[in-house]
């Protein structure tokens, strides 16, 4: 098995189990207790399952027990890591331990990608842009268009992320266009933590829209309710739905100019009691 086409251990793990079991006569969560040297017989079970999770030395002598060696040993053991951390910023440092694993950016070629378009708020702004009917195909242009402003360099490695994703294409007279009106993001396609990135920067240009934008050009306001868990799993729902309202309701039309950024927050300010 290949574990470098894996995100997630508890997969990987999971998989190993069933292959074992179809093609090894006798191979059991006893058996693989005994190989990684564990003392419960169904620790591998709850660990699939989510019930347990892997310390870094139980990590190693997991990936021991899966005839993993070397960098694919190694990469386990990062991928354990990176699955358990519990911030943002402690999956941000074992993603980028991940990603220095050849193979591993062999099978996931566009992941760099992925991550830079989710990282940088100017990027899907300068992807909107490109639905001008007068967009120049001039970096500095660009640069100058967003707020706040970006430099060159920025906006030509936005463009360069945006055509090697297939998100902006020339058209016949050599322009940049979108490849397509709305862009969803697959599970399978990007790492959560790069979505998670996505959102914080969009929230931090929110706050510095609070000094930088007229009040008349903007519209910033908050709520604070207090509901049951049932109403607020509903409240959920309906932003859902108006989120997918206004995308279908503010297409692109001919006199389209502004690029805005509309974001949808709701979060407990309050434990819920058991």
């Amino acid at each position: 098995m290949n574990v470098f086409r894996h995100r997630d251990y508890r997969t990987f793990l999971r998989e190993y189990y069933e292959r074992k079991k179809e093609n090894n006569y006798g191979f059991s969560y006893r058996s693989f207790a005994r190989k990684a040297r564990l003392r419960s017989p169904n620790y591998l079970k709850l660990v699939i399952e989510g019930s347990r999770n892997l310390t870094s030395e139980m990590a190693s002598r997991f990936a021991e027990a899966c005839d993993l060696k070397g960098e694919a040993a190694d990469y386990f053991c990062e991928l354990v890591a990176f699955n358990q951390a519990r911030s943002s910023a402690e999956r941000s440092r074992c993603y980028r331990r991940l990603s220095k694993f050849k193979r591993y950016r062999r099978v996931y070629r566009l992941d760099a990608a992925h991550a830079a378009y989710h990282s940088e708020w100017y990027i899907p702004a300068i992807r909107e842009l490109a639905t001008r009917e007068d967009i120049k195909d001039d970096p500095a242009w660009i640069a100058k268009m967003l707020l706040p402003n970006i430099t060159t360099k920025q906006a030509a490695g936005a463009l360069k992320v945006l055509e090697k994703l297939g998100l902006l294409v020339r058209d016949g007279k050599g322009r940049f266009r979108q490849a397509e009106p709305l862009v969803a993001t697959e599970d399978d396609q990007v790492l959560g933590h790069h979505i998670a990135n996505y959102h914080r920067s969009m929230m931090q240009r929110a706050a510095e829209a609070i000094d930088l934008v007229p009040r008349e050009q903007r519209e910033i306001a908050s709520l604070t309710l207090c509901i049951s868990g049932e109403r607020m799993s509903e409240l959920k729902e309906h932003l859902q739905r108006i989120r997918a309202e206004l995308l279908q309701l503010y297409q692109p039309d001919e006199e389209a100019k502004r690029v805005v950024q509309v974001n949808f927050q709701m979060f407990p300010l309050s434990v819920e009691e058991d």
